[in-house]
């Protein structure tokens, strides 16, 4: 489930157009409703005392860091763009990118330093503070000349592709307001949220934002609210791109809100199956298998309101065996500041340690989980 007013990186950053944007954001509209409906799902558990430990149930620490997830996924948007703003900026892109060539350049340096025999300083006469002095170097300059590109790279792109500016210049005809642009806004929306949401789980880096949204260990309406609050800092899919084929800003931003508003419903296990339905949408039992971190569940399902993309590009699974929630090692954590950093910590420690760019860019662009291979010692 993307962030829920990650459409303000699609839109040029101007209060009447924010405000006008507000006015019309369905999920806006739908504030109450969320309310409702996760006041009517916790009283159905509350009937139910057998079902008290059960999964989908509420638990106080977990519901409270879910719906401060959800408040800072509103209010990050509203800040972290404007401050990054400038770095969309060519001269201030050009400084930023020329201090992470020179970082790149001494981690390089650092790298083929330590990789020398006699850097160990084991050598007569060596001195151990150049060794000690070089990975200090690297372990300093690896991240922050990833940290300056990645950020760099994620304002430059959202500054471009914003709907309004794609639909100024726009390669097809204007789809209008009407059944043929709506059609086009939904499905496009759809297609594109299904690859970002991969992406999200395939590039670490992009995991590292969207993690937040796995880290609970329940699985109830709550946790649909529990959302990233660094959206920022990636290169996020530009759903704005959809201005280029016809679709007005207004149906880009409408289409966003209906694919987060069915999204919100599908994090619950009291409705099991849809029947029929499960053929084609992305319904509660589909969407519980993608939260699984059970082995045959994993990165799975990844379709907003339509299934059919996961059954197109092989990433289906039907709901067999019961669903573990949450991660594959949980965070043991209801510290939203945990809970939205653990993982790029874990990432930079990661890039930190490493010893060349092949291991950086691993750690970075690489799977979750990702690790060097090590070479199998020799026989003797």
């Amino acid at each position: 489930m993307d962030p829920p007013i990650c459409w303000l990186a699609m839109m040029r950053h101007d209060g009447g157009v924010i405000a006008r944007r507000l006015a019309k954001d369905p999920t806006l509209w739908a504030i109450p409703g969320y309310f409702a409906a996760m006041a009517a799902e916790r009283h159905w558990y509350a009937k139910r005392p057998d079902r008290q430990d059960a999964a989908g149930s509420y638990e106080r620490r977990d519901t409270r860091t879910s719906l401060a997830m959800g408040d800072l996924s509103v209010i990050a948007p509203m800040l972290l763009p404007a401050l990054l703003a400038p770095l969309a900026r060519r001269k201030v892109a050009r400084v930023v990118l020329a201090g992470a060539a020179v970082a790149a350049t001494a981690a390089a340096v650092a790298d083929r330093y330590l990789g020398r025999p006699s850097s160990t300083g084991s050598d007569a006469g060596e001195v151990e503070f150049g060794p000690r002095a070089a990975e200090g170097i690297r372990r300093v300059a690896g991240p922050v000349a990833v940290a300056a590109t990645g950020i760099t790279a994620a304002s430059w792109l959202a500054s471009r592709t914003n709907a309004k500016d794609m639909f100024a210049a726009r390669l097809l005809p204007d789809l209008g307001g009407g059944i043929l642009g709506f059609s086009v806004a939904m499905v496009g929306w759809d297609f594109l949220y299904y690859w970002s949401h991969r992406l999200q789980h395939e590039l670490r880096y992009l995991w590292a934002i969207h993690v937040v949204h796995h880290s609970s260990e329940r699985y109830n309406l709550s946790t649909a609210l529990r959302q990233p609050v660094a959206e920022s800092f990636g290169t996020m899919m530009p759903y704005g791109i959809l201005g280029l084929i016809g679709v007005r800003p207004d149906m880009v931003l409408f289409a966003r809100g209906a694919n987060l508003i069915w999204q919100f419903w599908i994090h619950t296990e009291v409705v099991r199956s849809l029947g029929i339905g499960e053929e084609v949408l992305s319904t509660p039992s589909a969407h519980r298998v993608h939260h699984g971190s059970n082995r045959q569940y994993l990165d799975r399902n990844h379709g907003g309101i339509l299934i059919i993309w996961d059954r197109i590009f092989g990433t289906f699974e039907r709901e067999d065996e019961a669903v573990v929630y949450g991660l594959t090692t949980n965070i043991e954590s209801f510290n939203p500041w945990v809970v939205a950093t653990h993982e790029y910590r874990s990432m930079f420690a990661d890039v930190s340690r490493s010893t060349s760019w092949f291991e950086r860019f691993g750690h970075v662009v690489g799977p979750p989980g990702w690790r060097p291979a090590v070479p199998e010692l020799a026989g003797g």
